[in-house]
């Protein structure tokens, strides 16, 4: 039996679906069930509480230069568990990546890797080990940081053709999934989350990036996305750097939004469960309640150093909730009786 230590080292998760014929790709506009037996395993529930609750009973052994650009470290937990920690002088940023997560989960995304507030604070039992480290890395103290777990075995990922082009598409008819191969479709349907869960955050550092530098360079398009990539053995895509999303991505609107709507619009085929989360979430209530409750449950030594949400904030995901739900009606409106 795998020991808990054991199962937190492991990077992607392996998981080999089922080959059979005649396959049914959709029923109506969502996946089809044969479909989701195919699916690779992501990050669940059990698996993140497990990851969540060790990082933060775990003290820091290591911090190093690493997971991207700026302050970012790469730091080594009790036990050689490794996570990405993510440092700003800006809350925005960490509020971005933080909520993204709680968002995430909300909608049973399993594409985010697990991800939990800490507080810096060289002369605490678990940062004083590396406090020499960080005086190196420029960190201050009492700063709120958001750690995510290390990843192994990651490759590329590139934007499916049906999204390349201007007249990108992706709808529940033959010609638009005829002659896929299985590994094309397990694509698709995680495309089809992300699609939706880039448009909710208006992040503009993944597939937006390549769009909007697509008129500098024309391969923008054929290049890897940004911020996404592919666990090698399982096909996994792993929603990287959400940071941009709904703080700052939603300051940016008014020069990106073209690139946001142009990706969903392209889309009417969605996992069903997704579509039955948005359904709930479109509530204002309901979305504001939950996310307070995945934010509080951090505990009070970091959410006391890190504001909630501001309210147009707030405001504008519950818009943009429901103008994804109105999509997806739209479309089942559109496909029932195809």
């Amino acid at each position: 039996m795998i020991n808990v230590l054991t199962l937190l080292i492991l990077g992607c998760v392996v998981c080999l679906p089922v080959i059979t014929a005649n396959t049914t790709l959709v029923d109506g506009i969502y996946w089809s069930e044969q479909v989701e037996r195919w699916m690779p395993r992501g990050y669940p529930d059990s698996y993140i509480d497990k990851w969540r609750k060790f990082v933060n009973e775990s003290r820091v052994v290591k911090v190093e230069e690493g997971c991207g650009r700026m302050q970012n470290r790469y730091v080594i937990l009790e036990g050689g568990v490794s996570a990405c920690c993510r440092y700003r002088q800006n809350n925005d940023q960490i509020q971005g990546e933080i909520f993204s997560y709680y968002l995430s989960q909300l909608l049973r995304l399993e594409n985010l890797p697990p991800t939990v507030l800490s507080m810096v604070n060289g002369h605490s039992h678990r940062w004083n080990g590396v406090s020499n480290q960080l005086s190196l890395a420029q960190w201050t103290n009492d700063r709120p940081v958001v750690l995510t777990k290390f990843v192994d075995g990651l490759v590329p990922a590139y934007i499916p053709t049906q999204f390349r082009t201007k007249n990108r598409r992706l709808h529940p008819i033959d010609d638009d999934l005829k002659g896929r191969s299985r590994q094309d479709v397990v694509e698709l349907v995680q495309w089809s989350d992300l699609i939706l869960f880039d448009y909710l955050t208006a992040n503009l550092d993944r597939v937006v990036n390549n769009m909007y530098n697509e008129q500098w360079n024309s391969e923008m398009m054929r290049s890897p996305a940004h911020n996404l990539a592919k666990c090698r053995r399982s096909g996994l895509l792993i929603f990287l750097d959400n940071e941009s999303g709904l703080v700052h991505g939603y300051r940016l609107l008014d020069k990106y939004e073209q690139f946001h709507r142009s990706l969903l619009d392209s889309l009417c085929v969605f996992r069903r469960r997704t579509a039955e989360s948005i359904k709930k979430l479109r509530h204002r209530s309901t979305l504001d309640a939950l996310l307070k409750r995945s934010f509080q449950n951090e505990g009070s030594s970091v959410t006391e150093w890190l504001p909630y949400l501001p309210e147009k904030t707030l405001r504008t995901l519950q818009q943009r909730m429901d103008t994804v739900y109105k999509h997806i009606r739209k479309c089942d409106k559109r496909y029932r009786l195809v």
